[in-house]
C-alpha cells in the first residue's frame, strides 16, 4: 500500500524489532540543509514528503537508536528537508548524516483495500504456488514502471510481479504465506 492509497504495496522498508516493538525503516538522513539544523532526507515513503508526517522518528547510527521529535518538514525542490527538535545548528545536523529513519510499525496507518500491504510486512513471507510448490522467502521488493516486483530467494532467485489477483492470489500475514499463480520453472 502506498501512503496515498494508490493500491500498491508500500515501499516502507525493512522491519527491525526492539523488545515487543517492531520498527519500519522509512528513509535516511542524507545531510545538513542550511545553518539552522535542518536535515536533508532520503525518503522511501510515497509520496516522498509523507515521511515528515510521522513523529517521533527513531534514528539509528552505530548500533544505537535515538528518539527525535519532528518539528516540521517539507519538499524543497526534489528533496525532503526536516527540522528535528534539539537539532539547532549545522554541526548537529551533519552529525546525523547517514542515520536510518524508522518509526514503530504501529504508527503506520491501516491499509484500506484488499491486496494492499506494506512491503515491510511482506518481507520474510514464504511464497508458495497455487499448486503447493514452495518457491522460497521474500527477500525484498522494488518498484518498476508498471508494477512492483517481489524478489524471492529459494533454490534460486525469482522475480515475481506483484499483480494482485492475477499473480498474487492471497497473502496470509498471520501464517506468513503468500500464494502466487506462478510457474515454479520461471
Amino acid at each position: 500500500m502506498s501512503d496515498d492509497g494508490s493500491g500498491q504495496a508500500s515501499p516502507a522498508g525493512t522491519i527491525a524489532a526492539e523488545g515487543d516493538e517492531r520498527f519500519v525503516t522509512l528513509g535516511r538522513v542524507s545531510g545538513a540543509h542550511g545553518i539552522q539544523g535542518w536535515i536533508k532526507v532520503h525518503s522511501e515513503t510515497s509520496p516522498r514528503d509523507n515521511i515528515v508526517r510521522y513523529s517521533p522518528w527513531y534514528l539509528s547510527r552505530g548500533g544505537r537508536r535515538e528518539r527525535w521529535q519532528v518539528d516540521g518538514g517539507r519538499l524543497q525542490g526534489k528533496a525532503v528537508i526536516a527540522k528535528l527538535g534539539g537539532c539547532d545548528d549545522r554541526d548537529r545536523a551533519e552529525a546525523l548524516a547517514g542515520a536510518e529513519i524508522s518509526v514503530p510499525r504501529s504508527a503506520l496507518p491501516a491499509t484500506r483495500e484488499e491486496g494492499e500491504y506494506y512491503w515491510a510486512d511482506l518481507v520474510g513471507l514464504t511464497v508458495t504456488t497455487v499448486d503447493g510448490v514452495e518457491l522460497g522467502r521474500i527477500d525484498r521488493l522494488f518498484e518498476t514502471g508498471s508494477n512492483d516486483v517481489i524478489v524471492v530467494h529459494g533454490d534460486r532467485e525469482r522475480l515475481v510481479p506483484y499483480i494482485w489477483r492475477q499473480v498474487v492470489r492471497d497473502v496470509d500475514l498471520e501464517n506468513g504465506v503468500m500464494i502466487v499463480d506462478w510457474d515454479a520453472d520461471f
